[in-house]
């Protein structure tokens, strides 16, 4: 299934229409007496996102249907200004109204062999299954500037094909670790969303979007959902080199 691409003029263009998208999808959920599952991303762009969703939101929504899960974090502890899991509870989480066991943090601070098991089988729990993998409402992803994703680097590509829900990744720079989705868990999302912004990876995105030969080598090129839909959403300066621009 070939990407949905959708292009905004600016970073807060995006946030707005996407956390449209998201309140839509969560009421459909709601509609049918379900919850809704959403893992989520680190980055600048998601906390955008994340203080429309709670600005504009917070008492429109029945956030007790949702669950909240991470795509990846890296094992520091809740309070670390690099928890992906503090960023959103400082600019979402501890301004909506949603119950605490709706909350599904990675737990960074535990072992992280230990923890990834724990947390997949919390995943497996909340999250219903498809295809022999969780299968979430919504996978937010954003894209490093060597075409990772999560936490899965260019040198650990294995991880986009291992049989486990989580896995422990090793930052190729820092050898920090960290606790990351598989690239089966993502390829079985009901919708993936890949959010995009600056100038700086305006290539990626042309590489991988045009499908040329060296996007091979980057993470992000080869999450094509099976069985979900996929969208690009970009601003104005992340799509400059795309050629239908």
């Amino acid at each position: 299934m070939e990407p949905i691409i959708r292009i905004f003029h600016s970073p807060a263009e995006l946030a707005e229409e996407f956390a449209s998208d998201i309140v839509s999808g969560i009421m459909a959920a709601y509609h049918k007496e379900r919850h809704f599952t959403i893992a989520l991303s680190g980055g600048a762009t998601p906390k955008t996102l994340f203080s429309v969703l709670a600005e504009e939101f917070n008492g429109s929504i029945p956030w007790k249907n949702v669950h909240f899960f991470w795509g990846d974090e890296r094992c520091v502890a809740p309070e670390d200004p690099e928890s992906n899991y503090k960023c959103a509870k400082q600019y979402l989480l501890d301004k909506i109204d949603i119950p605490g066991t709706n909350i599904h943090r990675i737990i960074g601070e535990n072992d992280p062999g230990a923890e990834s098991d724990r947390y997949a089988n919390e995943i497996k729990d909340f999250v219903k299954s498809k295809n022999g993998f969780p299968s979430f409402d919504l996978i937010i992803l954003g894209m490093g500037l060597d075409g990772h994703i999560a936490s899965i680097f260019p040198d650990q590509q294995a991880l986009l094909h291992s049989e486990k829900i989580c896995e422990v990744s090793i930052h190729p720079a820092t050898s920090q670790k960290r606790i990351t989705l598989t690239g089966k868990v993502f390829n079985n999302a009901a919708l993936l969303a890949f959010l995009v912004t600056g100038k700086s990876k305006a290539w990626l995105v042309s590489e991988i979007l045009n499908k040329a030969k060296e996007s091979d080598y980057y993470p992000a090129a080869h999450i094509i959902p099976e069985n979900g839909k996929l969208e690009w959403l970009l601003d104005e300066e992340a799509s400059i080199f795309l050629s239908n621009q």
